[in-house]
This record gives structure tokens, sequence and C-alpha cells, in this order.
């Protein structure tokens, strides 16, 4: 084919620079169709890129249709010299072509495991990334330059050369991408077409054929006046002589697979280096910034840097901005260089506005530097339903996707918040994790929960993943559930699937999670896995309360599971080495728990007035003395079985005789006699420590019990003192991690109490009875009750009456 050859835009992927140049060039050439390296499959898709919805960055995502897990992104920033093309062309009606390998043919390779299959990488758009052990042409023409940094080179060459991006002192617009065509066929020739022997340089063979034949046919439909935007490692490939012969020779067997397409919103995050993309940049952030502020970028800069650092909380003044803008010129022209760049506003800001501090600067790094920009895809881009009904929920809720992290506290007494939280824990029932639980803030309420969402771009494939499942977020999470729960096979996973179900408001799949349910349970005789799926599925029963749900049969289930663990318990707890019987008192702690939280539920707060009481409890600060009922009083006799019963782990024992101690079943006098009988002479040091660790080591509380009971404090002492020297080292590990869990307070108030000989008796009489050592006298409850009118009235509750 004769005439004049195309115009062949070699750029750095992601460079705004190369943008610029790209734009000028095509203002120049006027071509009459623009070729652009990508996936044919999203030449339908482009004209996209021209709606007012579409905000960059963004990615083409394509996904083989049989396995929406195998994916593909080719990512556009707006400083992306693709994207500027992309504008261009539709701003000037002028037809766009992508001219890559098909991304039929490009997951299909990846499924083969060649070395390119990351599913969160596109093709192999690393031209400049340095990927190891391909040649990166950026560090090759910066060493010949004299630059350590191709970075640094890239800034002072392309980015921070005077005019870039208009047209030359010549008139020639096209004259850098000769240079750097002429560059690239040196390299290519110096080190071999691929710099690499290995699977990448079939692949870049592959793709180059492919691309000169697209190239053809469109030199055929629209003639020679085309332009070529490509990265700049291809230029020569592209202009050299091949047969269409030898290129589908190159392109023949193939595998292939079929494959779905669309626009999905991009973050700078994901264009960072960092995250592990091929062509990633190390700054998108500032690269941003050069490409919407070719004038005065570094005055603009410091400006916003100021802002940030102000926004939280740091004292920076106009005048730091000055001074700043000052010192990044100032080194800019020490090292020789034609503009600051980015390593001089680095150094400029630490000093000046960080005064010297790396702390308020790696804020910068992470939210100016590369940053957290989020794109938009209109709603008119096509997107599975499953996709849809998500943006719609998102829309209705409220509930909009951001690149960075924020905590967000739903009410659940509320119905929007309760809709949201049900959002979320479906998306993580389907995989989806925008969200993530955390730790609410302490209080007594079970209605309040706090979420961290950040939205991945790598969502979209888990999304489309999760399409299998259905077109609706609550059908596709309530399919996944059903599936989930007849595949299960260990109680626990039913258990916590129920709990899943219920937080996730899916009541169409709670039959089928009983029903294999209660098939495990009567199953498993193991009583640790019974204990260990107990609160699980009694937290079930509670948040069902709490969300307005019945949870009547899955409250029968767990009395059930929970009277089997009543009497399959203290025979379980017998014969176990250290680390069983650890594992063992870990189930005792959970089941007592989940048995207050279910004796609590059966006590009848209606599913109404729960969220209610809950928060009056929490403004009062009065949660009442526990309920007597018949649940908690099987389980008390369990736990005094354990407390009393010879031969079971010490461990075991001394924490059944804290938990009754605390809730008022065992008496202090009989805690005492108890201690005393352990820490007698009879008993081995080694399992002596472990009942103390058991009775006192359970979240520090156990320093306040020894702080306000002299009697136990001066048992403990006795035995402690009491222990021979060989058997002390033995167990001095054991009780430096008992008494390292105490608040710093209670270990001060007791090393002074011990430092003055403050311990007192074992037979002692309690605080309640008499003085006590070192804490004056006993309660005086005609002067306590003196401070009640005014502690009623700052907590409100001056008119209740009591």
């Amino acid at each position: 084919m004769s005439g004049p050859a195309p115009a062949l835009l070699g750029v750095r992927h992601h460079g705004p620079g190369s943008a610029r140049s790209v734009r000028a060039a095509l203002e120049q050439c006027r071509p009459a169709a623009v070729l652009i390296e990508g996936p044919p499959e999203a030449d339908a898709l482009v004209h996209l890129a021209g709606d007012e919805g579409m905000r960059p960055p963004v990615a083409l995502l394509a996904h083989a249709a049989a396995d929406p897990g195998r994916a593909a992104f080719w990512p556009f920033a707006e400083f992306s010299p693709e994207w500027a093309a992309i504008r261009w062309a539709l701003a000037h009606d002028v037809p766009v072509r992508f001219i890559d390998l098909p991304a039929a043919h490009t997951l299909a390779l990846n499924e083969q495991g060649d070395e390119d299959g990351e599913s969160s990488a596109p093709d192999d758009k690393d031209d400049e990334a340095g990927r190891a052990p391909r040649l990166d042409p950026l560090a090759a023409l910066a060493g010949a330059a004299g630059y350590d940094d191709p970075e640094v080179w890239w800034e002072d060459a392309v980015e921070h050369r005077r005019g870039a991006g208009r047209v030359a002192p010549d008139g020639d617009a096209l004259a850098p991408f000769a240079a750097i065509a002429e560059a690239m066929a040196e390299l290519r020739s110096s080190f071999g077409d691929t710099a690499d022997d290995g699977p990448r340089a079939g692949r870049d063979a592959v793709r180059e054929a492919h691309m000169r034949l697209r190239l053809r046919d469109a030199r055929r439909e629209f003639g020679d006046g085309i332009a070529v935007v490509c990265g700049a490692w291809h230029v020569p490939a592209l202009a050299e002589k091949r047969t269409v012969a030898a290129d589908r020779q190159a392109l023949k067997g193939l595998p292939k697979v079929k494959t779905e397409i669309g626009w999905v919103p991009w973050t700078h995050r994901r264009l960072a280096r960092r995250s592990g993309y091929g062509a990633g940049i190390t700054s998108p952030g500032w690269y941003g910034h050069l490409f919407r502020a070719p004038d005065r970028p570094v005055e603009r800069w410091m400006t916003d840097v100021a802002r940030l650092l102000r926004d939280e909380d740091h004292p920076v003044s106009s005048a730091h901005v000055i001074e700043a803008v000052r010192l990044a010129d100032t080194l800019a022209a020490m090292r020789g260089r034609p503009l600051a760049g980015l390593g001089e506003t680095t150094d400029a800001v630490r000093a000046v506005m960080c005064d010297g501090s790396d702390v308020p600067l790696a804020l910068v790094q992470d939210r100016l530097v590369i940053g957290d920009v989020l794109g938009e895809v209109p709603e008119s881009a096509p997107a599975p339903p499953l996709q849809r009904d998500l943006a719609r929920l998102q829309r209705s809720l409220r509930l909009k996707p951001e690149a960075a992290f924020r905590d967000i506290e739903f009410d659940l007494r509320k119905d929007t918040d309760a809709a949201r939280s049900r959002l979320l824990h479906r998306l993580r029932l389907l995989g989806v994790g925008w969200g993530e639980p955390q730790r609410s803030r302490a209080g007594l309420g079970t209605f309040r929960e706090t979420w961290r969402l950040c939205w991945e771009p790598e969502l979209s494939v888990r999304l489309a993943e999760a399409g299998v499942w259905g077109t609706t977020v609550e059908g596709a999470a309530t399919a996944k559930a059903e599936s989930l729960a007849r595949g299960a096979t260990a109680l626990a996973e039913v258990t916590a699937l129920a709990e899943q179900c219920l937080l996730a408001g899916l009541p169409d799949a709670l039959p089928v999670v009983m029903r294999a349910l209660a098939d495990r349970a009567a199953l498993d005789s193991d009583v640790g896995h019974l204990a260990q799926a107990l609160p699980a599925l009694v937290r079930s029963v509670r948040y069902g309360d709490v969300r307005r749900t019945d949870t009547a049969a899955l409250g029968e289930v767990a009395e059930g599971l929970a009277e089997r663990v009543f009497v399959g318990l203290p025979a379980a707890c017998s014969g176990l080495d250290a680390d069983a019987a650890a594992e063992m008192r870990g189930h005792v702690d959970a089941v007592h728990r989940a048995v207050a939280l279910l004796a609590e539920t059966d006590a009848g707060t209606d599913a109404g007035t729960a969220g209610a009481a809950e928060g009056d409890a929490e403004k009062t600060g009065e949660t009442g003395p526990p309920r007597e009922d018949p649940l908690r009083d099987r389980w008390a006799a369990v736990l005094a079985t354990l407390a009393e019963r010879d031969g079971l782990p010490g461990g075991i024992r001394g924490r059944a005789a804290r938990l009754l101690l605390d809730d008022g079943r065992l008496t202090h006098e009989r805690a005492a006699r108890l201690m005393g009988l352990v820490l007698s002479v009879g008993t081995a040091p080694a399992e002596a420590a472990a009942w103390i660790e058991g009775f006192v080591g359970s979240g520090g509380s156990g320093g306040m019990l020894l702080v306000h009971d002299e009697r136990l404090l001066a048992l403990v002492d006795a035995w402690l003192t009491g222990v021979a020297p060989d058997a002390f080292t033995d167990v001095l590990p054991l009780l430096r991690r008992t008494f390292s869990a105490f608040e710093p307070g209670a270990r001060r108030t007791l090393g002074e109490r011990i430092r003055r000989g403050g311990t007192g008796d074992a037979g002692a009489a309690g605080p309640g009875e008499k003085a006590v050592r070192g804490f004056g006298a006993g309660l005086d409850e005609e002067r306590a009750a003196a401070v009640l009118p005014t502690m009623r009235l700052l907590l409100g509750m001056a008119h209740t009456g009591g």
C-alpha cells in the first residue's frame, strides 16, 4: 500500500506531557481516524467517553463470560495520552478504533498461565514500567542522558519542557514523536525487539502483528491520513514492513473465550505503580496536577499542600507557601533542572511546612501525590443487572462510593441506616467487600453499627463474579446463602451463616439455613464444636431482635444447643493438656456470654422496644441486676461443677469460680475457700498458677478484684511468697502474663499495698464488714445517699422518682 505513512504517536502511558503533545499533534495533522492501543471489543463503547457523566479515571473492564473472575483492565486518567486522543476525536467527529489484541485472546492467553495473567493487570502496558527482566526504555534513555532516576529524566525532558504540548518553534508538533520513534528503534536494534526471551516475547510479537493488521484495515477504510496512539516501544514494529500473510500466521491458532466489556470507575491509587499495575506511575496526583495546571504548577501545588495541611490542623500560612516555592525553585536551579519537580517540591514542603517531619509529609504523599480521586461512569453505560441494582441502591440510600477510607456509623433503629447495613452485609456475603465492620463506640446498645468504607476498582470484578447468583443484590445474596448452607460441613459454618443472613436481612434464605443448622447440630456431638457454634447463633437471635426480625425458631435451636453444651461440658473438660485447656476456657467464656444474652432475649425484650430500651440504658448507665432465669440457673450449676471438681485443669476451674463470683452466685467467703484450697502446699505450683490466671486474668478486671478484696489478695500473696525457688521459675511466665493484663492503676495500687505490707490476713473481714487496711472506713451509706440527688440531676433522672 503506497501513500504517506500514518502518524505514529509513541507515548508513555499516563504521561501528562505526552497527553498535551498528542493533542497538539492531532490538531496539526487533523487525521481522518484515530487508532488507539486497546481492546477492539471497546469500539462500540468509545462514544461514552464524550458523555458529561464520564469522569476519569475510568477503565475498560473485560471479563470472560463464563468466568467473571478472569478479567483485565485498561485504565485511563485525564492525563493519559490515549484519553486525550479519544476526547479530541469525539470532539471533532473523527472515528476512533482500538487496535490491540482483542480481550477475547488476552483473557484466554492469561488463563493458560502466561506471565501477564493477573486479574487486575490489563494487556502488557508496561512498556515504560520496567518490569524485570524486560528492558525499561525510560531507564535506558535516562541512563544515556546521564540520569540515575528515569522519573526525573522524564520530568525534565517531557513534563517540564518549555512549550510542551504546543507547536514547536519550527511549527512541527510531530517532531517530538519522530525523535521518540528514532530512540525506540535504536533501543530495539541494540537490545532486541523484546529484550526478553520469556513468554512476553511471543505476546509482544502477536500483539504487534494484530496492530499492523488493524492499521492496514484502517488505511483501506479511511486512507493514509490516520493517527496511531500507542506505547512508544511499539512504534518501530508498526512502521516495520511485514507481509499480511506473516502477520496472520502469527495470530493463527490463538485461544479465544467469549468476553463482556464495559466502563468502570477507577482510582488514582490504582494507577500508582506500588499498586502492582504494570504501567503504573509513581505519582498520579502530581501528574494530574501538571496536566490541569501547565502554568505556574509549583505555586498552585504549594497552595494545594497548604490547604490540605490546614484542613488537618497543621499551622500553615501564606508565608509558608511563598517560602516553599522559593526553596523549590532554588533547589531546582542548584540541581540543574529546568523547573522544580516532585523531588524539589517534596523537599521544600518537608523543610518549610512540615518542620522537617516526615509525619505530615506522609499525608501529602498519600492525599496529593497519589490521591484518592475516584472516577464516574454515566448511567447510560452498559452494565450487568447486578451492577445496575447496586447503583440504584447506592442512590436511594445516599451511600456514594468513595476511593478514600471513610468511617460511618449506623443507628439500626432508623430505617435508612438499617437498609444501609443490610446492603453492606449482603455485599460482604457476595464477596464484595465495600465495607468492613468496625468496633463501635463504647456503649451498651447493640443497635449501633460502625463501618469503614472504601471502594476499590477490583470490586467491579467481584460484582461481576457475583452476577452468577442473581440480578439483584438481595436475590444474589439469598441464592449464595442457600448454596453455602447446603454445602457447609461444620456446625460453626452454618451458625455463622445464620448470623450473616439475619444481619443481611435475608428471610427467604433462613429456612434453608435453619434446616442445615438442625441437621448439623443433631449429628455433631463434639462439645467444643457446639460451644464454638453457640455464640454466633445467640448473636443471630439478638441481632434479629434489634432488627425487628422473627427469630423464634432460631432461638429454639440456640436453647437446644445450649442444653447439649451444659450436659457435655464437664466431661469434655477432663484430661486436657495445657493448650486444649486454654482453648476450652475460651469456650467457657463464650458460652457464658451467650447464655447471658440468650436469657435477656428470652426474658421478653420485644422487637419494637429493644433498640429504645438499649438506648435508654446507654444514656443512663443503668443496666439493672441480672434477671433470674432457668437457663442461667442451669448454666450456674454447670459452672459450680467445673469450679469444684478435682482433676479438671486449673485454668478452667479458676475461670468458672470467677464467673460465678461476678454473677453473684458465689460468695466471697466461698471464693476465698476455693482459692485457699488450690493455693495450698498440696497443689503443684504450675496448676495453682493456672487457677490464678483463670480466676483473675480476664480482660484486666482481676486487678480491681484483688484491690477491693483484701482476703483474696492475701491468699495470692501468701502463696506466691511460699513458692519454692525451683518451681518459681516455671510459673513466672504464666504469672507475668496474668498480672500484665491488669490496668496500670490496679497494678500500681497493688504494688503500693504489697510494699507497705497491707495485704492483711486470709481470715480478715471483708470491706462491707469493717475497715480495710489502706482504704479507710467501710461504706457510709448515709453520706453516700447525700450525693444521689445531684447524680440523678446530671443523668437526667431528676423527675423519675428513683
